[in-house]
């Protein structure tokens, strides 16, 4: 019997997969991508489902779940951390992990839904950094030349919410990712701040790690972004605008504007939604714009697809309509579009 995709993805919608294949070793990971692709089977390859729109009429392909696990860490007092760790391990518990030993700068990216392979493909962030600041390096299996492909982190092409495994999503597969990490129990300098404010700390201060990944849980769980049983939803579902100059000039003058090294700006999406008439708890159907933040969107308990589709696309258009920027989806489409 086909395995509905609703069971596999955290916003909990999507019709029927051909076929689902869990792999757990690099080598059943890679001998299913070659199979597929000696035979033109279309490839949907899944982590924690947790960044995934996928259509109501499902998948007419494999699906294949990484659940690859393991990891392999050399720490030195004066270097810090080296941590090589399999494309399928939770995100989160392995922020946990590097906390649990005293090494720093991932405390930020704390309770972001998703696996380790999943984290470049989208370049995750919060609340000032993003995991590329991190990486030192990304084996592949590059499906065009069938053969592993080693990538540096100047290689990956990273920019906000995207590298180069994001701009060619068909090309590479993430088989595991090393990272650099310090050594200390104290945060780089607190950049936002609600988060400093939080933490009852000014904006600069550094905190003990611990005590950093611990607020930013929290300030996650007000905003309705942790993933739970009562909280079907994929987490932010559009990325922040980055805008020209001459666009951000036109914005009035409380809207919030980070400038960029090469001189564009970045604005807030939840602040353009919200101002053009997108509200919290409003909905569609199933579908619900959440009580605690605009940008994320739920499914109440019975929505489909189409509902959160239409949802998105109703508080894209507002938007526009008001502010004459179009909002990019954070979230990957697979048989649906906006």
């Amino acid at each position: 019997m086909a395995q509905n995709l609703s069971d596999l993805t955290t916003l909990h919608v999507g019709g029927p997969a051909k076929r689902v294949v869990h792999v757990h070793t690099e080598e059943e990971l890679i001998t299913t991508v070659k199979q597929c692709d000696e035979s033109n089977e279309p490839l949907l390859i899944l982590g924690s489902g947790s960044n995934v729109l996928v259509g109501d009429l499902g998948f007419d392909g494999t699906v294949l779940i990484v659940e690859t696990r393991g990891n392999s860490y050399e720490i030195d007092a004066c270097s810090g951390g080296t941590l090589q760790v399999a494309a399928g391990e939770n995100w989160d518990k392995f922020v946990e992990f590097t906390i649990s030993k005293d090494l720093a700068n991932l405390e930020c990216l704390s309770g972001i839904p998703g696996t380790v392979g999943g984290a470049p493909i989208q370049n995750i962030g919060a609340y000032g950094h993003e995991v590329a600041e991190v990486i030192a390096r990304i084996r592949t299996y590059d499906r065009k030349k069938k053969e592993i492909h080693t990538f540096m982190a100047s290689d990956c092409d990273f920019s906000y919410r995207s590298s180069i495994f994001k701009k060619e999503p068909e090309r590479y597969v993430i088989l595991d990712v090393t990272f650099q990490l310090r050594r200390g129990e104290t945060s780089l300098p607190i950049q936002y701040e609600e988060l400093a404010s939080s933490l009852n700390v000014q904006v600069g201060e550094r905190v003990a790690i611990a005590k950093v990944r611990e607020a930013v849980l929290g300030l996650r769980a007000k905003k309705g972004m942790l993933y739970s049983d009562q909280n079907w939803s994929a987490g932010s579902f559009f990325t922040n605008p980055i805008i020209s100059s001459d666009s951000a000039a036109k914005l009035p003058a409380d809207a919030p504007r980070w400038p960029q090294p090469d001189g564009t700006i970045k604005t807030s999406a939840a602040w353009l939604m919200e101002h053009a008439g997108v509200h919290k708890g409003e909905s569609l159907s199933g579908a619900k714009i959440s009580d605690k933040h605009v940008l994320a969107l739920m499914n109440s308990g019975s929505a489909t697809a189409d509902d959160i589709a239409g949802l998105a696309r109703a508080a894209r258009s507002k938007v526009k309509d008001k502010f004459g920027i179009t909002l990019e989806p954070e979230v990957q489409f697979v048989g649906v579009s906006l």
